[in-house]
């Protein structure tokens, strides 16, 4: 039987759920300063299955340009190598032996203006997502109305308000995010 309490507190987690989704997909895109969050979820083959990068190797950046990977396994070095060559980040991976280099060349203005965009693009998906959790609540809302536990209106245009709240923090958090993120792309 759900309260207005349960609609309102699940609500809430999955706008939570929509603005961890933004702040991991934020992390991987690529600014001028090197990171480990560029490469760490690049799919490296390794012993037949798809692995996360950060699973086989020490993601450091011992230089603001660089980005350096030491391998668990120095056998896998070819492999991880490769995943980069072929992971369209465009970056080109330089091995010598025991581990693989990075360097980071700088953003040109048309790759930083594409760059943002997509940071836009990625915060009106998790708007949308957003949205369809308020959506969501205000149908669970509704469905009170005629329950067996009658609830009383004023309780559900409240319940209403606070889902229209919760939605308005998201919203400008998310907006926060981004434009964070696109000022580091464009000032690096």
């Amino acid at each position: 039987m759900a309260t207005p309490d349960s609609i309102l507190k699940e609500t809430e987690q999955l706008m939570t759920k929509a603005l961890e989704h933004l702040k991991k997909e934020l992390k991987g895109v690529r600014t001028g300063r090197a990171s480990p969050s560029i490469v760490e979820f690049v799919r490296v083959e390794y012993y037949g299955s798809q692995t996360d990068l950060k699973s086989l190797a020490a993601i450091s950046v011992p230089e603001p340009t660089q980005i350096l990977i030491k391998p668990f396994d120095v056998g896998a070095i070819g492999d991880i190598k490769k995943a980069i060559e072929t992971s369209g980040l465009g970056l080109n991976p330089i091995s010598d032996g025991k581990a693989v280099r990075i360097n980071i060349p700088p953003l040109s203005g048309d790759r930083r203006k594409q760059l943002s965009a997509f940071c836009k693009k990625i915060a009106e998906e998790a708007k949308v997502s957003l949205r369809n959790a308020r959506r969501d609540g205000n149908k669970h809302a509704d469905a009170l109305k005629g329950g067996a536990a009658h609830v009383p209106e004023d309780e559900i245009e409240q319940l209403k308000k606070e889902v229209q709240d919760l939605l308005k923090k998201y919203e400008t958090e998310t907006d926060t995010l981004t434009a964070a993120k696109q000022k580091e792309i464009e000032t690096v």
